[in-house]
Parts: structure tokens; sequence; C-alpha cells
């Protein structure tokens, strides 16, 4: 029997892993595969040892990720995924790429170097292996590479109330925002399913936060300690699901669904 109605809230993509999302309002999922366009470009550190020829998963902290570095929370970016041509604002005067071009690319690389005041001896590598997916839980499993990351409003709101301090839900860099589920539902409903109409999602596992939730979406800072404030408050860091899309189809923000 169906928990509760579900509505889909946000579609969120990430073409370059750390930038910027891009709302969708609508996306065409199919069974097995990861959300479209989603993390299939990413900035290699220095030595990171990623190969495009021969592409392997590597932890987060292998690439330009808000993990290490909270200044990516400033950039505004926009990536065209069809040219690949990618827009950056900091602030100031905006800046295009056409990341096909080595010599832009490398432009590009070694803005984020000197911008972001990288630690690395040198710029890091735009790089790219379709279907090779940098998501961060790539290292798990061919499956979780192509995970889906949901979050669940309810949860962080319930959080909210627990540490009295907003949390924007842009600080978990979730593909799907869902509204409408009893906190902490999704946690405890690994292996069950989400029906949003045709499309169905399996919850494959619970969402381990690191301390790149810990910055700030509209200040770049890193001002809230949330893994360790969720171990404080509910004894584990998890917040969020990763999901599989069990069966394909259009999904778009208003659809509703249940978790069964």
């Amino acid at each position: 029997m169906p928990d509760a109605d579900v509505t889909i809230k946000e579609l969120n993509r990430y073409p370059v892993k750390g930038l910027s999302a891009e709302r969708l309002q609508t996306v065409t999922l199919s069974a097995g595969e990861g959300f479209p366009g989603d993390r299939l470009f990413g900035f290699a550190r220095f030595n990171s040892g990623f190969d495009p020829k021969h592409p392997k998963p590597l932890p987060k902290d292998r690439f330009i990720v808000l993990l290490k570095v909270a200044g990516l929370a400033g950039l505004k970016t926009a990536f065209d995924d069809e040219n690949e041509v990618l827009d950056v604002s900091d602030g100031q005067s905006p800046k295009t790429f056409d990341m096909r071009d080595p010599a832009q690319a490398e432009a590009a690389a070694r803005f984020l170097h000197d911008h972001l005041a990288l630690p690395d001896a040198e710029p890091p590598t735009f790089v790219s292996s379709a279907p090779h997916r940098f998501t961060d839980v790539s290292v798990v499993s061919p499956q979780m590479m192509n995970a889906i990351s949901v979050l669940n409003l309810n949860s962080l709101r319930d959080m909210e109330k627990r540490i009295s301090t907003e949390l924007h839900p842009d600080r978990f860099r979730a593909n799907v925002v869902i509204d409408g589920l009893p906190p902490y539902a999704e946690l405890d409903a690994v292996d069950r399913t989400l029906a949003f109409g045709d499309v169905t999602f399996r919850i494959l596992s619970r969402t381990k936060r690191c301390a790149a939730t810990e910055v700030n979406p509209k200040t770049a800072e890193r001002d809230v300690k949330v893994p360790y404030l969720l171990r404080k408050e509910l004894g584990h860091m998890d917040m969020g699901v990763y999901v599989e899309v069990a069966a394909g189809g259009v999904l778009n923000i208003g659809k509703t669904g249940t978790l069964l």
C-alpha cells in the first residue's frame, strides 16, 4: 500500500561536477541509466590519475569539488553540453570558454586555479569519458555510478527545526527534490519503490553526507557543520537517498506519486 502522496519540486542536473545546477522543468529517464547529462564532465585535479581513454571511478576529492573548495559556490556557471561551451561568472566580468578548444579548456582550468587559489602545483584538467559519470558514489559500483540522488524536503525541514538554522536544499545537490513524505521516511525505505506514473525508482541506499554540505550556496562560506549536526541529532550522517530508474518515462515538476 502507498504511504503518502509525493510531489516533484525540483529537477536538477549538474553537467560539470562541482559546478552549478541546471534547473529543469522536465526530464526523460531510461531504465538502468543515470540522470541525463548529469556529471559527465569534470575538472580533475593535477595528478588525479584519471585517464579518459581508460576511465575508472576515483574518489571525489580527486576533482575540483565543494568538499575541498568552498569558493566554487561563489561561481555561477552554465554549460551547453551539446557544444561544450562553459559560461562562468564570478560576480564581475562573465567569461565564456569553448571547451572543445584545448587552449580555451586550459584557460578555463587556469581561471579556476587562480580564482579559487587552488593549492595544486598545476591547474586541473577538463575531462569527460561518456558514458562514465563522475558521481560521488561511482567508486561503489557501475550501478551506483548511474544512481540518481533524491532529497526529501520534509526531512530537511525537520533538521532545520532541530538546529534552528536554515539549510538550503542546494547544499545537498540533489537531482530530484520531493515533498510530501514524512521526515526521514525515505531513509527507512531502501529496496522500496517510488512511483510517479510510468516512472519508478528503486531506492538503493541512504546518502551519507560529507563536508561539501557545510558550504552555504549563497555565501560560498562554510557556516554549518551539517555532517556533525546530523550525527548529533539523528545518530547518523544521512540525508536523502540514491535511487535507480526501474522503469523510464517523463518526469516533470509538479508530478505526484507514491512510496510503495
